[in-house]
């Protein structure tokens, strides 16, 4: 009985949804369903981030501020701190954020939290979604038994799923609406629920067995995508001992029509997702007594990368018969990733930190960070954009390109450089005097 009211409810588009951490996952998947025609709520601790909704504004780069307008206006998403509005839900949909400690052990802190304010509040008929990523066996064995504490039952009473978020900020292609949605419940009726749920908003769902396998998923996409950057930066490592350029060797293989998918070397991992996700997996094998060593190994590979670059730097302020100390050096791009402003994890605040713990003055330039909070790139005050003007690099000993953005004169930087260490090869084809350009 009560699973056919939430269905009819699901179909009609009268559900009322509640989100649970309005961040880079929160936030559009809260829109695409607001779009689809529901009422949602967004529930977060950040009063900010509530005030900026309430009023009409976005703060996710890929969520403009006249959708979210538009959708306040029209009464289909609104935002509060109180977790008081689950009582009044149909839906719950968990986005909280999972870091690793500093032991690089799970953190579900926020996971458990959330649970705790849905379990207070839980009533018949409800769904509730877990999308933040975690390790296999969290929504069966932390939030099934937390939610059937109040006596509810599972596939009948309540329904519990996973559903991994695919969120690929500042990708103008593949958003929240056109990327196929993993789907898996604690019950078969749990999957079917769910998968009712995102069908109505997302073009394509994919059904999988249990909510296990969902989780497992997720942490294989971005495992895949760890090793293999792993992989190719230790080919970056090899053919500067061998006196290679690893792009020339990248782009030839990748004519290839078949048996090759080409990834790049860079200056190390970010994001929230690459970096920490395939440690879920990697912790959870320990506690089955296996070791996942692929996934160990990349991740030293991949966190050494900094370290790399830092060598890089400091061959070429040898070059100039210049100590790191008191050396000015600019960092070009500190968002993870080309076009975006999001910094989490980002290599180039572990290469400022580097630079500083060796007595360089640094300074940065990114058209999507303006600025920086004070020890986010390590001990020390805040940093704000610089211009990037011929007069502003030439007072730099060394410029480091670490995140290709789009849109940026990189002839000019070369042009106007002492001497440029490049991460991305974002100077591929910018004409240069010999020695100018350091790639990795």
């Amino acid at each position: 009985m009560e699973g056919g009211r939430l269905k009819e409810k699901l179909r009609d588009h009268s559900a009322r949804i509640g989100i649970i951490g309005m961040g880079y996952v929160g936030l559009p998947l809260a829109a695409e369903f607001g779009r689809a025609g529901f009422k949602v709520d967004g529930i977060d601790l950040d009063s900010s981030k509530v005030r900026e909704i309430v009023a009409g504004r976005s703060y996710i780069p890929d969520v403009p501020d006249a959708e979210v307008s538009a959708l306040v206006d029209a009464g289909r998403l609104s935002a509060t701190t109180d977790f008081e509005i689950i009582k009044k839900l149909d839906v719950v949909v968990t986005c909280v954020p999972t870091p690793l400690r500093k032991t690089r052990d799970p953190d579900i802190s926020y996971i458990v939290s959330a649970l705790e304010e849905i379990a207070r509040r839980l009533h018949k008929g409800m769904l509730i979604v877990l999308e933040s990523t975690t390790y296999p066996g969290t929504t069966e064995e932390v939030m099934l038994p937390g939610l059937s504490e109040t006596g509810l039952k599972v596939g009948k009473d309540f329904f519990l799923a996973f559903s991994p978020e695919r969120v690929d900020p500042g990708n103008k292609i593949w958003r929240t609406r056109n990327t196929p949605k993993v789907v898996g419940g604690i019950t078969p009726a749990c999957s079917a629920m769910a998968s009712l749920l995102y069908s109505q908003a997302v073009e394509r769902v994919v059904p999988v067995t249990s909510a296990r396998a969902a989780e497992m998923i997720k942490l294989l996409e971005n495992t895949f995508r760890s090793v293999n950057i792993a992989l190719v930066n230790e080919i970056a490592l090899i053919c500067d001992r061998l006196g290679l350029d690893v792009w020339e060797i990248i782009d030839g293989a990748a004519t290839k029509p078949f048996g090759f998918m080409p990834f790049y070397p860079g200056p190390g991992l970010g994001g929230h997702c690459i970096p920490i996700d395939p440690h879920y997996l990697s912790w959870k094998l320990r506690t089955l007594d296996y070791q996942a060593r692929f996934i160990e190994l990349a991740a030293e590979i991949n966190g050494q990368m900094p370290h790399y670059v830092l060598s890089k730097v400091v061959d070429a302020l040898n070059d100039q018969r210049k100590a790191v100390a008191g050396s000015r050096i600019l960092a070009v791009g500190v968002a993870y990733k080309r076009d975006t402003s999001d910094t989490r994890e980002s290599p180039s605040l572990d290469l400022i930190k580097l630079l500083r713990e060796r007595g360089a003055r640094v300074d940065y330039h990114d058209p999507h960070v303006p600025q920086l909070a004070a020890g986010m790139a390590g001990p020390g005050p805040g940093m704000k954009s610089i211009r990037l003007t011929p007069q502003a690099l030439r007072r730099y000993d060394c410029t480091i390109i670490v995140t290709d953005h789009k849109g940026l004169d990189y002839q000019k930087v070369v042009d106007s450089s002492r001497v440029v260490v490049d991460t991305r090869n974002a100077t591929r084809g910018v004409r240069a005097r010999r020695g100018r350009v350091i790639k990795l």
